[in-house]
């Protein structure tokens, strides 16, 4: 870390200390009082300093970044402050660099929702229903010993019409399942007909609802215990990766540099890994060019699909409610991560307002990545091939039973990936005699719930400058007739989305759909706008009904694409409180001012994920599944930008 963090460099330890220390000062910190989240409160674009003409913020080689003359950078946390004893939360920014409080809110958690579910919230539900005589009972009419039942402690939803009493309370709900010893993975064995409703505040079970006995499923869920999965195979020999001369990339503090890329690392607790900044060094007209301010995963939910009585509240909003980013591994060479690799640590507040470190919770390498051209010319005799290699920039993180791998990727030619890898154990229920329709069964006497992974990038964009415009663009065909005589023909129409109204779509694998930044001010030799690509993959969006508590919640997860005008204030489809919010909140809410988009800065939202109809090749332990997209040049360049790419000349080449 840099002695003078950049504006947007993650929070120091030492900045963590004392933004704790300003509230503590201010006699905003109790006993009782504990810190949801703590983060960068990022600068505005227009706040940062201005790059030098044709440049981008990150710096040329040899170059610093300070801000005007006399004018020192402002450092600001957002802090969440939640009291374990009941009392208003509280949403607060405060500047580090001044040592004063610039905003302090209290939040109504009936109507503003909740601050994000605490890890010592966890151990309460089960803690208390040890003790409770309904939860007792149910397990006693099962013949299950309370010490060998471990309760998954699950965020809530809001139900108002089904359970008004809990408005405004910090409520999780609990289920079942046995660990018949320390080293039993207890996902195998759900306890089903029977959940708990806790409030963790005044530790009391609201309810606990038992709708009879069930068979637990006695199947093997413990996938690393070689009487299980058996003997490992021998036939694998080894596969060496190496860079003799290390990696292609550099990096001086949070600024990574690799090929003609550059970008500033960030990390979040909630989003987990930041991308800002963005810009690629184009040769051919000799300057710096910015393509993306800000990218990240802004919020993701996982809506489950059994409308039983027992799971039917089941959604869970993994960044919103539970923090993705403050759960990353520790990541391990060889392991997580093959060949020439630079882990990055990343800091955190604690709940107590101290710094913790997350050790090698970033992951960056580069990879050979196939064929990036190649052509054997009939008249020229010319063979020639280039290799594609791609920059990673990774983290892998577990919530609960599921582990996600987020995975952004750069190109040689310009292009800009994302994947998310999702793996780790299925949810699990008891397998009903006769089967259900909402779940399959994946073991003897097991089944898990069909359930979506639905994920939402956020995209600041800055195609060549601030000032962009987004077009959808899709394949027409041209019916047959005096323009068209034989019928041959097709060709793209292209739609402007100006305004926020008209600018919620959806994506269309039908027509090649997809959706084109581009700024209007900014041409390329052959005379039209520069533009990137937004290339969706397109599957499934929010299945559960319009009039359902999810989609009122999750609202964002019912278009592929939403496009905002830019407000620093805007950064959570779902809300800035998801945990416990009644609806509404996020991208529909922003979307609703319709305002102008036109050539302004603007952000563009992108939905994408996982439809989940689980199978038994996913018991008891998931291969990884891929979702994502591609943000590709089209028309940014004025050429192949990697024809300077040399000839590989590596063993067989």
């Amino acid at each position: 870390m840099n002695a003078t963090p950049h504006p947007l460099d993650p929070l120091t330890p030492g900045e963590i200390t004392a933004a704790h220390a300003v509230l503590t000062a201010a006699g905003l910190v109790k006993d009782t009082t504990r810190v949801a989240y703590a983060g960068l409160q990022e600068p505005p674009r227009d706040a940062l300093p201005a790059p030098a003409p044709g440049e981008t913020l990150s710096p040329a080689p040899g170059e610093t970044l300070s801000p005007a003359p006399g004018e020192p950078v402002e450092r600001r946390a957002r802090v969440l402050l939640l009291d374990t004893a009941g009392a208003a939360p509280r949403d607060l920014v405060v500047s580090i660099t001044r040592g004063t409080i610039d905003a302090d809110r209290t939040l109504d958690p009936a109507t503003d929702g909740q601050p994000p579910v605490l890890d010592a919230e966890f151990g309460v539900v089960e803690e208390v229903l040890s003790t409770d005589e309904r939860w007792l009972a149910a397990l006693k009419s099962r013949g299950l010993d309370v010490a060998k039942v471990r309760v998954a402690p699950l965020s809530a939803g809001v139900y108002a019409d089904e359970y008004p009493g809990e408005a405004g309370r910090r409520i999780l709900r609990g289920l079942a399942f046995v660990q018949e010893h320390e080293r039993d993975h207890a996902w195998a064995h759900p306890v089903d007909g029977l959940v708990a409703y806790v409030d963790v505040v005044n530790r009391s079970v609201d309810q606990v609802l038992d709708f009879g006995p069930v068979p637990v499923p006695d199947v093997s869920g413990n996938y690393d215990d070689p009487a299980y999965a058996g003997p490992p195979r021998t036939t694998q020999r080894p596969i060496e990766i190496t860079q003799p001369q290390g990696p292609s990339f550099t990096l001086e503090g949070n600024l990574l540099r690799w090929e003609n890329w550059s970008l500033r690392i960030g990390f979040d607790a909630r989003e987990g890994l930041i991308l800002h900044q963005i810009a690629f060094d184009d040769r051919d007209a000799g300057r710096r060019r910015p393509i993306v301010h800000r990218a990240s995963i802004a919020e993701m939910v996982v809506p489950y699909a059994d409308p039983s009585p027992v799971r039917s509240w089941q959604n869970y909003f993994d960044t919103g409610e539970y923090q993705v980013g403050q759960y990353a591994n520790a990541l391990e060479l060889g392991c997580d991560c093959v060949g020439e690799i630079t882990y990055l640590d990343a800091v955190i507040a604690d709940a107590h307002g101290a710094p913790r470190t997350l050790p090698n919770a970033i992951c960056l390498h580069e990879e050979d990545h196939g064929i990036l051209w190649k052509h054997t010319d009939l008249w020229t005799g010319s063979a020639q091939v280039r290799r594609q290699r791609r920059m990673v920039l990774s983290f892998f993180a577990t919530v609960g039973n599921y582990d996600y791998g987020f995975y952004w990727y750069l190109y040689l030619d310009g292009g800009i990936g994302f994947e998310v890898k999702a793996t780790g154990v299925l949810f699990t229920s008891a397998h009903p005699e006769g089967g259900s329709p909402y779940a399959a069964q994946v073991a003897p006497g097991l089944a898990a719930p069909y359930h979506q992974h639905l994920f939402c990038a956020r995209l600041d964009m800055a195609v060549d400058g601030p000032d962009n415009r987004v077009e959808e663009v899709d394949l027409q065909r041209i019916p047959k007739g005096p323009d068209n005589p034989r019928g041959n023909a097709w060709t793209y129409r292209r739609t402007p989305l100006t305004r926020e109204s008209q600018a919620q779509r959806d994506a269309d694998a039908t027509v090649d759909r997809v959706w084109h930044i581009t700024n209007p001010g900014s041409r390329n030799a052959l005379g039209d706008p520069v533009a990137y690509a937004l290339c969706p993959e397109g599957g499934p969006l929010l299945l559960a009904d319009p009039g359902s508590s999810i989609a009122a919640r999750a609202g964002f997860a019912t278009r592929h694409l939403w496009v905002t005008a830019y407000d620093p204030a805007e950064r959570y489809p779902a809300g800035d409180f998801v945990n416990q919010h009644p609806g509404g909140a996020g991208l529909p809410a922003f979307a609703a001012a319709d305002r102008d988009l036109d050539g302004r800065p603007l952000v563009v939202w992108h939905v994408f994920g996982l439809t989940h109809a689980p199978r038994p090749e996913e018991w008891p332990v998931m291969p990884v599944d891929h979702a994502g997209f591609r943000l590709r040049p089209v028309g940014f360049f004025d050429r192949n930008p990697t024809l300077d790419v040399p000839a590989h000349h590596g063993h067989g080449g």
